[in-house]
């Protein structure tokens, strides 16, 4: 009798270890808390748990689920790098959805874990040539010449490379900005004094919508809307940090090699 409550006990916590494995992927890939929270829950509860109750803020998930025995189980998830993967939310959302419709065994919940996990993006050729192509469509948009653009596609190519070294060294999202704007700028200017580009504003604006925020401060805002207002102040005051650092990293190139070029 010990065993087979022993088993039963020490599957009902790998199980949550698994439901929890989704609610990381989603918090990581950047979805809104509520979905997160809400995700758990019905996973859980379509795993045959009475009561499962969620806190999570863009930094934790913290998760108690009760067996109809009983028994609690919990278990908490500390979230340190968080990048937009809409797909991976879209993979989940539909795992959601199946296992709603039927629960699926270990095994293939595990294969389906994994296949989130490792499920692969567009490659990195396609998205250095992209960071390209949208800073020169941004930057002839809001007024810069073609030679501007043709400067800021180069200057995106800096961008995707200095922000794919700033990841590999696991640097803080708010440093990684400061030091791709900088680089930006520094690109700028030396493409400008070549000759190149013409308008360094067009230029810089061209490449400054890849990295602002945008997603996390309308995902703060909605959050905040929810009644999640702890996660929505967290989300603006990183949107805003990070903004910061975008323009610190333009401000200090200015000023050391001078903003009379601007």
């Amino acid at each position: 009798m010990d065993v087979a409550i022993n088993s039963t006990l020490e599957a009902n916590q790998k199980l949550l270890t698994y439901i929890m494995d989704l609610g990381e992927i989603l918090l990581k890939s950047g979805a809104e808390v509520n979905r997160v929270e809400d995700t758990v829950t019905r996973i859980g509860k379509a795993y045959g748990f009475c009561r499962v109750d969620v806190f999570s803020i863009t930094s934790s998930i913290v998760v108690s689920a009760h067996d109809p025995q009983g028994d609690v189980f919990t278990e908490t998830r500390r979230i340190t790098r968080y990048i937009t993967d809409l797909d991976k939310i879209e993979r989940v959302n539909r795992l959601s959805r199946k296992i709603c419709a039927k629960p699926l065994d270990e095994t293939e919940l595990l294969e389906a874990i994994d296949q989130i996990k490792n499920a692969e993006g567009y490659s990195e050729t396609a998205m250095f040539f992209t960071y390209g192509l949208i800073s020169a469509a941004f930057s002839i948009f809001f007024g810069g010449t073609f030679n501007d653009g043709i400067t800021a596609f180069l200057c995106g190519l800096v961008l995707r490379v200095v922000l794919r070294l700033g990841r590999k060294m696991d640097l803080q999202n708010i440093v990684i900005n400061f030091f791709t704007s900088a680089a930006v700028g520094i690109g700028a200017i030396v493409m400008i004094k070549m000759g190149l580009g013409q308008n360094m504003d067009k230029i810089i604006i061209g490449n400054i919508m890849l990295l602002i925020p945008g997603i996390l401060l309308t995902t703060s805002l909605r959050d905040m809307i929810n009644g999640d207002l702890v996660t929505g102040i967290m989300g603006l005051g990183d949107a805003i940090l990070r903004s910061l650092a975008i323009s610190f990293g333009f401000a200090v190139v200015m000023a050391w090699f001078g903003g009379g070029i601007i």
